[in-house]
């Protein structure tokens, strides 16, 4: 049956047909002019077709007498093969006129043709039959095709899928199943596309009959996209998707596969109901996992190839179809790598040690320093504890300095072990990016890859013996207020020595903010009252200097203020570890 839906669906009127089959016949030619010809054809009139014989050529005019009184001429292009026209040969004319100017009569083969073609198509054809013809000229919304007479081929029914320019078929002979018949207007539309997707459903049926999971088939490239492929197997097209077209790496399907290349794959998975059709072409060939462990044991040392590098590490490509991961924290015993870049690029040949390998998942780790002597392991024999080494400043942050001890070794240099006496909050405090220094190797962590340096360790802990004997407690010395907290003034003493005015110990009576007693310069007179040489820390008291500067001046509550020089170590308020230690985190 024909789709009469989508006769009515092409949007090309039937004047517009009748209009280009006119062209195509000639141009004098009409509908009403083919009518009158075919009911008189009996009459030897002008409009009759008659049978006729060749009487002899002439140039490019082949005479020929029909029985009239006179004969007639018809040009030699007008004969499908002019080469094969003689003399004495009987052919079919068309009466178009009883005279000319030449005294001839006027004859047409080629529209005898189209008559004697609409009679055969008409007699021998009806809406739904398939038929073959030649693709003549590109018209309004679509092509001629000549199956005897003039068809009309929409566009849109050439084919499935629209091709870019249906100007490629002229010339070609093509398969058609005729979809209208127009009787009064003398047209014909067929579909090319119709016939197809009829024999697809067909195939179709009788491939997902004998298709099964696990069959090698033949089938068509007929479209590429960015996943993938899509392939015609004979009725109905398959995915072959990118991550099943190869077991190595590859950019996009277009690297292996064209449009219209006929190859051979694997049916992965079928879905009966959607219709739809997994394939690989991998599996053609085994997969290079299945022996991974034997060929790459864990430890074993190989060459491979760069294949892509990320930030987190690079690939690389041990044989097709396999690759590894060398992370970034597996590239240098000894360099800080920012980006893999710095130490690999792509299409590069490296040495690596495979470090683990995980089948199911479908990972290797490989490592590049291991394929590499470990300079750590000598760095403990080269560098113990107490070695006074020469080093360069290479970086800072807010914990301390990285001093390269030699290429590739850094020691860190902690803000705690810049000075014995001055808190330092950062180390361009005291030190220049670049700067040469003597440092004193403090501890190595082999394992961790760490080198602890200090500088204060190059010179005695002056906590120990000069501090001590220099600041007695009950001694009342001068100092200049440097810090003010909540919590009290920090007083320094002499260069880098700092002692601890606590809030407490500002004045006789409460002190709500030491801003109101002390402000930052002030120098102040202030008694001793602790000096803990453990813990580094002196406790420091205004308010008995004050009592102290009485002579013997009676304090408030009927104490006696004692004198300079006394000892009071035992009296006033020392700040303890935990107090100090609060104090430092807030300062850093």
């Amino acid at each position: 049956m024909v789709d009469r839906n989508l006769i009515e669906s092409l949007n090309v009127s039937d004047q517009d047909v009748e209009a280009e089959l006119a062209k195509a016949m000639g141009e004098d030619f009409s509908v009403e002019a083919l009518d009158e010809m075919i009911q008189d054809k009996a009459q030897p009139i002008a409009g009759t077709v008659l049978t006729g014989h060749v009487v002899t050529i002439i140039g490019n005019d082949v005479i020929i007498e029909v029985g009239l009184k006179s004969e007639g001429a018809v040009d030699i292009s007008e004969f499908n093969s002019p080469q094969s026209v003689v003399p004495g040969m009987e052919v079919e004319v068309l009466l178009e006129a009883m005279e000319s100017d030449t005294g001839l009569v006027e004859l047409s083969k080629r529209k005898a043709d189209r008559i004697r073609g609409w009679e055969r198509i008409v007699a021998n054809n009806k809406e739904g039959d398939v038929v073959k013809g030649v693709v003549t000229r590109k018209i309004k919304g679509g092509l001629l095709v000549d199956i005897g007479v003039p068809a009309f081929l929409p566009a849109s029914q050439v084919d499935i899928r629209r091709p870019g320019d249906i100007a490629e078929y002229l010339g070609k002979e093509i398969e058609a199943k005729i979809l209208k018949i127009d009787d009064d207007r003398r047209n014909i539309v067929v579909s090319r596309r119709k016939l197809i997707e009829e024999q697809r459903n067909a195939a179709k049926d009788k491939l997902m009959e004998e298709i099964e999971v696990g069959q090698l088939r033949k089938g068509t490239v007929k479209n590429i996209a960015d996943f993938g492929a899509f392939v015609d197997l004979g009725g109905i097209d398959g995915l072959l998707h990118i991550t099943d077209m190869s077991w190595g790496r590859i950019g996009h399907p277009s690297e292996l596969v064209r449009i219209d290349e006929d190859i051979e794959i694997v049916i992965l998975n079928i879905d009966r109901e959607k219709e739809k059709i997994a394939l690989g072409l991998k599996q053609k060939t085994p997969s290079p996992w299945e022996e991974v462990e034997q060929k790459y044991p864990v430890s074993s040392r190989v060459t491979g190839e760069v294949v892509n590098i990320m930030s987190y590490g690079a690939f690389v490509k041990l044989e097709e179809g396999l690759e590894g991961l060398v992370h970034i924290s597996e590239m240098s015993w000894t360099r800080r790598v920012s980006h893999p870049s710095e130490m690999v690029s792509v299409g590069a040949e490296v040495e690596v040690i495979v470090l683990e390998i995980d089948k199911d998942k479908q990972e290797i780790s490989l490592g590049m320093k291991q394929a590499e002597m470990n300079p750590w392991t000598v760095v403990k024999e080269k560098y113990p504890p107490g070695t006074v080494i020469t080093g360069t400043v290479r970086n800072m942050t807010n914990f301390g300095a990285f001093v390269e001890i030699e290429e590739g070794i850094d020691g860190l240099l902690h803000v705690s072990d810049l000075s014995w006496t001055r808190k330092i909050g950062h180390p361009s405090e005291v030190l220049k990016k670049g700067q040469e220094l003597q440092c004193v190797v403090l501890a190595v962590d082999e394992e961790k890859m760490r080198v602890a340096l200090g500088l204060k360790q190059l010179t005695e802990d002056p906590w120990l013996r000069m501090i001590p004997e220099h600041y007695v407690p009950g001694q009342i010395v001068k100092g200049k207020a440097t810090k003010i907290t909540n919590f009290g003034v920090f007083v320094e003493l002499e260069d880098e020595l700092e002692g601890l005015l606590h809030v407490s110990e500002l004045a006789d009576h409460k002190v709500e903010n030491p801003r109101d007693v002390v402000k930052v310069g002030d120098e102040v007179e202030v008694k001793i009252l602790r000096v803990d040489t453990e813990d580094r820390k002196s406790g420091l008291s205004l308010k008995r200097a004050q009592w102290a500067a009485e002579e013997g001046g009676e304090a408030p509550g009927g104490e006696v203020a004692p004198r300079r020089g006394g000892l009071e170590g035992q009296s006033g308020p020392l700040i303890g570890t935990e107090f100090i230690d609060t104090v430092r985190k807030e300062d850093e």
